[in-house]
């Protein structure tokens, strides 16, 4: 399994996300923005690379590029350009694994790429102690094709479009194989329903946010973030710092993967999952909408896609400030179970 070369710990390594994020003009971006020599164009490019977290290696390749490019959707950027690929092959793996396992990854990724209408070509492979897998994203843009993350205005609200929870579901189907961690869970979740979490964390991951982004456009969004290794409140306060306006965010309901807020509670302050410190990977885009506009956006992007967003907060006057409020409504997701359907 692809597992056993990730984790010495229960929580994802996505903590280690860059905290970089340059841009030519303020810190802050998800993506570095460098004004070009010609005709008013700007190079976007982001890079991110982590380790395993999953033991499919081709949803493993897929689930690394969809977390390198949304970085770019974050910024409201539609088209990439072109992406490298950066690998790091475990010098734990066998040969036979090693011919297995790299070409798998490199498939999912390759894939991934083409489905958001780009290609790789070109990056580095190295053998390396831990396997990791990232990349960098690159593209070239007109002012008005990406969109500055700091125009929030009180009486935005604040639109989420994935779910929280796949740190806890990955954790919890590793525990499936770890008696002294499953006995802490198992009074409050099947293997069944782990099993079903697991596999919606890895769709979840896989998906791009490429429609989220073409829509901020049509629905005049104030800026956005995309939400991986400081969880929900991390990234939403990160992009609070960054307003021009004198504004704070506070959160109200939190959408989870079904059944993982009732594990997360029954491991105690593991996770914190329900204060918004959970680590996602490769997780939804946090957008300031126009209030009147966010339902229609939320519609909009159901239709297009077949899969949800929520309206989850406010913006309000503050000090560039982001809070979850004491008691958030937990939205399961699914509200209800469908057989034979994933979500």
């Amino acid at each position: 399994m692809l597992s056993e070369y990730l984790f010495t710990i229960p929580l994802f390594p996505t903590h280690l996300k860059k905290t970089h994020e340059y841009s030519y003009s303020r810190i802050g971006m998800d993506s570095s923005v460098t004004p070009l020599r010609h005709g008013g164009l700007s190079l976007v490019q982001t890079t991110d690379f982590f380790y395993p977290l999953v033991d499919d290696p081709y949803m493993m390749g897929k689930i690394a590029c969809a977390n390198v490019i949304s970085d770019l959707y974050a910024m409201g950027v539609t088209e990439c350009d072109n992406m490298l690929m950066l690998l790091g092959v475990s010098t734990k793996m066998t040969e036979k694994e090693r011919d297995v396992v790299v070409p798998l990854i490199m498939r999912g990724f390759k894939d991934s790429a083409l489905e958001a209408g780009t290609t790789v070509t070109g990056g580095q492979t190295v053998v390396n102690p831990w396997c990791t897998i990232g990349g960098v994203a690159s593209t070239v843009c007109q002012p008005n094709e990406y969109i500055v993350p700091d125009n929030a205005v009180v009486g935005d609200v604040l639109v989420l479009t994935k779910p929280l929870g796949t740190q806890v579901a990955v954790n919890a189907h590793q525990w499936l194989d770890q008696p002294d961690r499953w006995n802490r869970i198992k009074l409050v979740v099947s293997e069944d329903d782990v099993r079903k979490a697991y596999q919606r964390a890895m769709d979840s991951m896989a998906r791009l946010n490429r429609i989220a982004a073409r829509l901020m456009h049509k629905y005049n969004a104030h800026g956005a973030t995309d939400v991986t290794g400081f969880g929900l409140l991390g990234h939403a306060q990160n992009l609070a710092k960054h307003q021009k306006n004198e504004v704070s965010f506070v959160i109200h309901n939190l959408p989870v993967i079904a059944k993982m807020a009732a594990v997360a509670k029954a491991c105690g302050n593991m996770f914190q999952l329900l204060q918004g410190h959970s680590a996602e990977t490769s997780g939804g885009l946090l957008i300031c909408l126009p209030r009147e506009q966010a339902a229609a956006y939320c519609k909009d992007i159901e239709k297009q896609e077949g899969y949800q967003a929520w309206i989850i907060g406010i913006v309000e006057k503050g000090n560039r400030t982001a809070r979850i409020i004491d008691k958030p409504r937990v939205i399961e997701v699914p509200a209800k179970e469908k057989d034979g359907e994933l979500w």
